[in-house]
């Protein structure tokens, strides 16, 4: 093959010329050829000449060594998730090394690749026949693709027509996009005007990882001069500018139609003469020329491909024509040799683009099209197994509304089975909205998608389906009220919607108790609130009340249930049972028992995280994680990253816990979590910790509009906190009280083993107020109901509170309780809390101030926190000591002298000029005069270094 990076046309893999694609050619070349992983996605109108582009690349890669491994997606196909990508891999058998020296997680693909199965490790001894196709098992196939991937590499996987892929496909795409092997490439192609409701092609914004080269190229028409070419090739001679123009107008710049109308002209006695094109006006007239030629047996067996829809073997396509094997390769071939059909794989035959079948399916009479069509269907009801999908569209092509329903329910259940949501779904869809469905076909239909849309990977077109579905006639109020259990367990833990708790409690009225298993799961749900709608002793009552509806209900799955709302519960009070508890958890049996497992485990996770527990915490979290692919449960994914970004904040990990926010930000952009109650907090007292008052005030602000909630401790202490540094206890008090009273809430919810500062910030702020009292009571009140809790973080925030309480009376053991606190904090693992601690304890022993102030201002300084550095080094300051000179002068000439760094660095953050005079306790005009120094140094301005996020390559000098 010719280089096509010289800019010269090329006679390309179909023996056309290759032209008008050069530079797109050579951007996909150099993209896949260059810097690998790489990630290349490849937009287009149908016909525009996408696939052909591909071909090329493939083929020079080839001439390259590179191994290139290709699937496509289809409109119409049977149920099977991941499908082109499994299809992509079936040809990988040659190049698999030794099974020893395959990575043991490939094995998760040997029931997906039986052909494979004796070149892959064996899989897992726990994995399920569906463990790979749904749920979190999605994951383990993703690990197991970059896998096999990385042990064939260097490799180019090409999926095509992506726009039709299915949920679990689109999403192992998105997966491995974000986590490439390190010498692969992923080539995707689709139309982007077929996308559904315009969304990503990968289903949400795709951003190439740090590391990952890649392009996106998007094809338009050809123009005249690559037209020309086109034409020199095909007819021998330089095209008549008359003809070109008449080529161009009459295919829009598309290659399919130019293509189409060239082989036409090549092929009629006319050779190149214009007159040649009045017959043929449209690709369908051209296709119409072509067939119109074919003898009975190959048109017929056209006709049988074009009601088929995907491709199909020899033997396939010559049973639906009705022809026996001689006379169906015969006219295959003849149907090949008119350019009608084209070989699509070793054995599979169809049309070389689907705008050519549909001009076909179109000019078929209607009584030639149902006859072949109840052929077709005759055919395809005696494979073995069935393709229920195909059966089903052609039945309702057929009429057969009452076949078709029994068809379409079997199909729509083994997508289900198979984890294929999105075709189950667009049949589910189809059987609801027929007209005069019996309420047993209604039900079965609507809790079918229900289900379906619950397991989807995204939550907003859930919701709107499920709401769709309640407002469906004739649902029974029993159906009616699980699916709506389903919308308001969707709306809370997956929006961040808390009015999905009234969903709930309307999904019990409408249940009743007259079905004990749906009764206790929505109570179940009930006892999981962590709103206000109840007080802790009232979710007991209706955990209680699920288990009396379960006591003669003989099911192994219904009382799992009830005991993930009772851990849950046991947990807000910080019950010192709760390792015991998880001990006994049962981690084998059913999938529903293992769920069950999964939702305690990660209940107890944040349990631990949120009492000080951080070590438990952090152990039950990778034991969830472990537990993945055999629970099913993508959902709880966030909740797994967001507790590993806490961890590390508290930890001491600020930039750990940082790229954490980061990569939680690209995994799950849409999941409310990455603004919640537990990142808010983290947010929120990073930014407060770097001097950033106004943006952890809008982080806090922005959490707290969700109301009472167990996860906003945080942030209503955080944005109380703020007031008070601003000398307004009042406005802190009111943060905390009024309209939303925390701190009723804490004791309504019997929370007071979670330690998030409330109670010491509730404490300073009476102090504040001169209502010593009220403190002294508040304190004695958090002392009492921390007894006989496991809740170290608690112990911690007790002392914080005594020293709080004596420091105005009794220094010495006011500085005691404040270096418990710190030590507490310290065992605990929270350096942070450790240091605001030691802190104090400084500032209230008199003779040691200076001296202790030291550890803290040096923990601040290691963590970041440069406002609570920059208020140890003030009170140093205020004490008389001499501290390093920061101020920039002359002996530093064009580099940055230490306190024009420390201004560098927070205008990098977009810290204006008050929020820096207020960490770095100076005044607004001695901080302008620092700014402009430090923009004249780096020759650059504010909103560049905002951009470039302080990296702007080393200091001058």
């Amino acid at each position: 093959m010719d280089d096509p990076g010289d800019g010269r046309a090329f006679l390309g893999v179909h023996g056309l010329a290759f032209a008008g694609r050069e530079t797109e050619l050579r951007a996909l070349l150099g993209t896949v050829s260059g810097v690998r992983p790489a990630v290349v996605l490849v937009e287009g109108e149908a016909g525009i000449g996408k696939s052909r582009l591909v071909a090329e690349a493939s083929a020079v890669l080839r001439e390259r060594h590179l191994r290139v491994l290709a699937g496509a997606c289809h409109p119409l196909r049977e149920p099977l998730a991941y499908g082109p990508v499994i299809d992509a891999l079936r040809r990988i058998g040659p190049w698999l090394p030794p099974v020893e020296r395959l990575g043991a997680s490939a094995g998760v693909l040997a029931p997906l690749l039986p052909d494979l199965a004796g070149a892959l490790p064996a899989p897992p001894p726990d994995l399920s026949p569906e463990v790979s196709v749904s749920g979190a098992g999605r994951f383990w196939v993703v690990s197991a693709v970059r896998t096999v991937l990385e042990a064939v590499a260097p490799a180019v996987l090409v999926v095509e027509d992506v726009h039709w892929a299915d949920e679990a496909t689109r999403e192992l795409l998105l997966l491995l996009a974000r986590d490439m092997p390190g010498d692969v490439a992923l080539v995707l192609t689709y139309r982007g005007e077929e996308l559904p409701g315009g969304r990503p092609v990968l289903g949400v914004p795709f951003r190439r990882p740090p590391g990952t080269g890649g392009a996106e190229l998007r094809l338009g028409p050809l123009g005249e001069a690559e037209l020309r070419v086109m034409a020199r090739e095909v007819l021998g001679g330089d095209p008549a500018p008359a003809l070109v123009r008449t080529l161009l107008e009459r295919s829009g710049g598309l290659p399919l139609v130019i293509e189409e109308d060239l082989i036409t002209l090549a092929r009629s006695p006319g050779g190149a003469d214009t007159a040649a094109l009045r017959v043929p006006r449209s690709l369908g007239e051209v296709l119409a020329e072509r067939t119109g030629r074919l003898g009975p047996d190959a048109a017929a067996l056209v006709d049988a491909a074009a009601l088929l829809a995907v491709p199909a073997g020899a033997a396939l396509l010559a049973e639906a024509a009705g022809l026996d094997e001689e006379r169906g390769d015969a006219a295959l071939l003849e149907a090949l040799d008119a350019a009608v059909l084209r070989q699509t794989g070793p054995d599979t035959y169809g049309f070389g683009h689907v705008l050519a079948r549909e001009a076909v399916y179109d000019a078929l009479p209607g009584p030639v099209r149902n006859r072949t069509r109840r052929r077709v269907l005759e055919v395809l009801l005696a494979q073995d197994p069935p393709p229920l999908v195909q059966i089903a569209h052609h039945t309702r092509a057929l009429g057969d509304r009452k076949a078709w329903l029994s068809r379409a329910r079997a199909a729509a259940d083994q997508a289900t089975a198979v984890g294929d949501t999105g075709t189950a779904a667009a049949l589910l869809n189809e059987i609801i909205e027929q007209p005069d469905l019996t309420p047993r076909e209604l039900a079965h239909a609507a809790w079918a998608l229900s289900y379906t849309a619950s397991v989807g990977t995204e939550a907003a077109t859930t919701v709107r389906t499920l709401r769709r579905i309640l407002t469906l006639a004739g649902l029974p109020e029993e159906v009616r009220g699980r699916i709506r259990t389903s919308l308001g367990g969707l709306l809370i833990y997956q929006v961040g919607d808390l009015a999905g708790e009234q969903e709930i409690v309307t999904a019990l009225a409408e249940v009743g108790d007259g079905t004990p298993v749906t009764s206790a799961r929505i109570l179940s749900y009930l006892g999981l609130s962590q709103t206000d709608r109840f007080t802790l002793a009232e979710q007991r009552d209706l955990v209680r009340r699920g288990y009396d509806l379960l006591a003669d209900v003989e099911s192994r799955n219904a009382r799992p249930i009830m005991d993930v709302a009772r851990i849950f519960l046991q947990g807000v009070a910080a019950d010192p049972a709760l390792p015991e508890v998880l001990a006994a958890l049962p981690r084998d049996g059913e999938v529903p028992v293992l769920q069950a497992t999964a939702f305690s485990v990660c209940s107890i996770a944040e349990t631990w995280l949120c009492v000080g527990h951080d070590t438990r915490s952090a152990a039950a979290v990778e034991e969830l994680r472990s537990m993945a692919p055999r629970t099913h449960l993508p959902m709880l994914d966030p909740y797994l990253d967001t507790f590993r970004v806490v961890l590390d904040w508290q930890a001491g990990h600020w930039d750990e816990a940082e790229r954490g926010l980061a990569e939680l930000d690209d995994r799950h952009p849409a999941n409310p979590l990455r603004s919640g109650g537990l990142l808010a907090a983290v947010r929120g007292l990073t930014a407060a910790a770097r001097g950033l008052t106004a943006q952890a005030a809008a982080l806090f602000d922005a959490a707290l509009t969700r109301g009472l909630h167990l996860d906003l401790f945080g942030a209503a202490a955080g944005r109380a906190r703020l007031h008070l540094a601003r000398n307004d206890p009042q406005a802190a008090w009111r943060t905390l009280t009024d309209p939303l009273d925390f701190l009723g809430f804490l004791d309504r919810k019997e929370a007071w083993g979670y330690a998030w500062d409330l109670v010491p910030t509730a404490v300073e702020t009476l102090l504040a107020l001169d209502r010593v009292d009220e403190a002294r009571e508040l304190t004695e009140r958090h002392a009492t109901s921390i007894e006989g809790r496991d809740a170290p973080g608690a112990v911690a925030e007790q002392h914080h509170c005594r020293g709080l309480l004596l420091a105005a009376t009794d220094p010495e053991a006011a500085t005691a309780a404040f270096d418990l606190a710190a030590a507490q904090w310290t065992d605990i693992g929270r350096p942070y809390r450790a240091a605001l601690a030691a802190e104090r304890a400084a500032r209230t022993d008199a003779d040691g101030t200076e001296a202790r102030l030291a550890a803290p201002t040096a923990a601040f300084e290691h963590l970041g926190a440069t406002s609570d550095a920059a208020r140890c080094h003030r009170a140093l300051r205020d004490l008389g000591r001499q501290t390093p000179n920061l101020r920039g002068r002359t002996g530093y000439g064009d580099r940055l002298s230490p306190r024009e760094e420390q201004i560098r660095d927070l205008l990098a953050t977009g810290a204006t000029n008050k929020d820096i005079a207020a960490v770095l306790f100076l005044s607004t005009r001695t901080v302008e005069n620092h700014v402009a120094r430090v923009l004249t140094k780096l020759r650059t301005t504010r909103a560049d270094l905002v951009r470039t996020d302080g990296q702007h390559g080393g200091q001058h000098g």
